[in-house]
C-alpha cells in the first residue's frame, strides 16, 4: 500500500525534503512574471532595465529566469526601484 495515500502534496514534499525548494521555485516564478509584466507595461526592454539597475543583461536574464532561485534581495530591490516599485516581504504563519 502507498504510504502517501491520502496525504497532502505539501506533507509529501515536506517528508521528501522538497517543500522549501518547491516553494522557492514557485515564488521566483511569480516574481519573474511580475517583473516582466511591469517591463511590458512600461515598454522597457531588458537592456533598458539592466541599464537602469546598473547591471549586466546576463544578470537581468538570471533574475528573470523563473527556475533560477539564486537571486539576492539586493538584486530584487534594484529591479523594483528601477521599475518605480518596492519589494515587500513578510513572514507568514
Amino acid at each position: 500500500m502507498n504510504e502517501h495515500m491520502g496525504s497532502s502534496l505539501d506533507s509529501f514534499l515536506d517528508e521528501e525534503q522538497l517543500l522549501a525548494q518547491s516553494e522557492a521555485i514557485a515564488i521566483k516564478r511569480v516574481i519573474a512574471f511580475r517583473l516582466e509584466q511591469e517591463m511590458a507595461q512600461q515598454q522597457l526592454t531588458k537592456a533598458d532595465l539592466a541599464r537602469r539597475m546598473g547591471t549586466s543583461r546576463s544578470a537581468l536574464d538570471r533574475l528573470l529566469d523563473p527556475d533560477n532561485t539564486s537571486v539576492t534581495l539586493l538584486t530584487l530591490e534594484k529591479a523594483a526601484t528601477a521599475l518605480g516599485r518596492h519589494i515587500r516581504i513578510e513572514l507568514a504563519a
